[in-house]
């Protein structure tokens, strides 16, 4: 056979179809819903990402303050 003649390859089903077909679906196409733990006790991943950002934000914010009282209050 040709290369142009060969068999289409078998295309695995989409999550949907895996879905509605009663497949299990595998670790890597689990979706989490929001506010729902990922397991072993982690924290959703938005409320994760939220946090972080926060203590950044926090920091900046802080180090600015203490950089306009550092200048203001020099002699």
């Amino acid at each position: 056979m040709t290369s142009s003649q060969q068999a289409p390859e078998p295309q695995s089903p989409s999550p949907s179809l895996a879905a509605a077909s009663g497949q299990p679906r595998t670790r890597r196409e689990r979706r989490y819903e929001p506010g729902e733990e990922r397991g072993d006790g982690r924290f959703p991943r938005g409320l994760a990402l939220r946090l972080f950002v926060y203590v950044v934000a926090g920091h900046l914010l802080a180090g600015f303050l203490f950089l306009l009282f550092e200048l203001g209050g020099g002699k």
